[in-house]
């Protein structure tokens, strides 16, 4: 009974284990991304990749599949993320940006301290959700400020806000996810064309110059000043300058030759007055700038080594066509065992085929991604066959032994029921029986053990991991009731089963020697 209690308390915690901590994993890791992804074609990394439009027609094809449960915009951008006024640590990580329509039932089940962001306004956030991990790391607590540098054509740096605290356990996305605002990311990113007006510091041909700064790709490009369409990115304006309000639009000429208005920026300039031009100037114009953007600032032209005309100048610029460009499209999906059945059903349509904006793009899976995980995860399958097996021939080996046991100190009771009229068949059910109520006795205290167990696991957590070598800080156990039943099912049958071949042995008890005997 202890060996049969011993198989089925070390098989059903096997099995919740395992379960438990497959299931875990991956919740924790499509919490983080998706079991499917569809990015750029060409793209070989999934954190710093050329992007794609937001595409109506991948949207129509995803809303179309039925296993399809919904599908997100991200847009990634690598940083540096370092505490104001406190420590100087830096670290490296990764800003994933997400919109108001994004899936948060992952982040408030992990959710710590504060609350999830708000970006549903008209205007970007910079409010971000980040982990305890690297709160820890970097003395930081709710509501603090932090600064955060990337890399574009030249370095910036940005500050953000802490509103939400996470903690998932699961230390490899902890230490490098940092959740944003999407829009941040896209400008970030310098994808699509953004640009702004600007009043040159110093002077062309004795005039003023207003130009048009121009980040991305200028191909296909018109620029209006307000007298038709013309490749000229920059205006002269003459040193006389009175109030002043320039408007530039951006225009686009697509491949069907049709031009459409995708940006629109204004500069306004206010004399203010004229002063003394101070001792030891220049002569060259200069700015004084009076916000961080450099959106606002005075402008200072000397006229002569007497005379300083002083404008305001205030820059409202264009939102740019970042907005149309992301990372990917995240997918999930409400099967995750039917995922490769879903992934063929999403590639089939758009393999090699152009979106409407020409791009190719392809379907990604989180084995794809994640594939040395999942692979260690699948090696647990083995260890659990290896440990059922192990377990199992034990106890068939101590119930044969204690069914060969009963026989032989009842070999008198077997003598004297043959010769009293009884088959092999019926002696045979009574030790089978005999047997039965062993197995059973034995598996009953064994699912109270494991189950008692199991549910002290669950509600106290009071065996721990080591989250940095097992990516969970605590023992998941997960047991579902069809794996419970087929587990008893499955050891009694198979004990049983294996029980017949001893309980052949009464065949051969003589009667006759074993009453003489006795």
């Amino acid at each position: 009974m202890i060996s049969i209690s011993l198989s089925i308390v070390v098989n059903l915690l096997t099995l919740a284990v395992v379960n438990g901590f497959q299931n875990e994993i991956r919740r924790k890791v499509t919490g983080f991304s998706a079991p499917l992804f569809i990015q750029n074609e060409n793209n070989a990394d999934f954190y710093e990749s050329d992007p794609i439009h937001s595409s109506k027609m991948i949207e129509d094809i995803l809303s179309s599949i039925d296993d399809v449960q919904g599908f997100n915009r991200v847009a990634y951008k690598p940083g540096l993320i370092q505490a104001i006024g406190k420590r100087t640590d830096v670290i490296g990580l990764v800003f994933k940006g997400i919109d108001s329509a994004y899936n948060f039932t992952f982040l408030k089940e992990h959710l710590k301290e504060g609350k999830i962001p708000d970006y549903t306004k008209e205007t970007s956030s910079s409010d971000i959700l980040i982990s305890a991990r690297i709160c820890m790391q970097l003395n930081l607590k709710l509501n603090d400020e932090v600064s955060a540098f990337f890399v574009k054509d030249s370095p910036i740096s940005r500050t953000f806000n802490i509103v939400g605290i996470y903690d998932t356990g699961f230390e490899d996305y902890d230490e490098k996810l940092v959740i944003c605002d999407i829009r941040v990311t896209q400008k970030l990113n310098d994808w699509g064309i953004s640009g702004q007006l600007d009043l040159w510091d110093s002077l062309v041909n004795n005039k003023f110059v207003v130009s048009f700064s121009l980040q991305g790709n200028p191909s296909n490009l018109s620029y209006d000043w307000g007298k038709g369409l013309t490749q000229f990115r920059g205006q002269y304006l003459s040193t006389e300058l009175t109030d002043t309000t320039l408007y530039l639009k951006l225009y686009e000429t697509s491949s069907k030759y049709n031009t459409q208005l995708i940006d629109s920026h204004r500069i306004n300039i206010r004399y203010l007055n004229t002063a003394r031009t101070p001792e030891g100037s220049s002569g060259e114009p200069y700015k004084e700038i009076l916000d961080e953007a450099g959106l606002h600032y005075r402008f200072y032209y000397p006229v002569s080594s007497e005379e300083t005309r002083i404008y305001e100048v205030k820059i409202t610029a264009g939102n740019g066509t970042s907005d149309d460009f992301i990372s990917g499209y995240e997918i999930h999906t409400k099967d995750w065992y039917q995922m490769k059945e879903t992934n063929k059903d999403i590639t089939k349509p758009i393999k090699l085929i152009p979106t409407e904006h020409g791009e190719m793009v392809k379907v990604v899976s989180i084995f794809d991604l994640e594939q040395d995980l999942f692979n260690w995860l699948a090696f647990l399958d083995i260890n659990v066959v290896i440990i059922l097996v192990l377990m199992m021939l034990i106890g068939i080996i101590n119930m044969g032994s204690a069914l060969l046991v009963l026989i032989i100190i009842r070999s008198n009771f077997i003598g004297l029921m043959k010769a009293m009229g009884s088959s092999d068949g019926q002696l045979r059910r009574i030790f089978m029986i005999q047997a039965a109520y062993l197995v059973g006795s034995g598996m009953l205290i064994g699912n109270l053990v494991g189950l008692g167990i199991y549910w002290i696991q669950g509600y106290t957590g009071i065996l721990k991991l080591n989250p940095e070598v097992y990516y969970l800080d605590k023992v998941p156990m997960e047991l579902t009731f069809n794996t419970f039943l087929f587990l008893n099912a499955g050891s009694f049958a198979v004990c049983m089963l294996a029980l017949l071949f001893p309980s052949a042995l009464i065949a051969r008890v003589n009667p006759v020697k074993t009453i003489k005997f006795n």
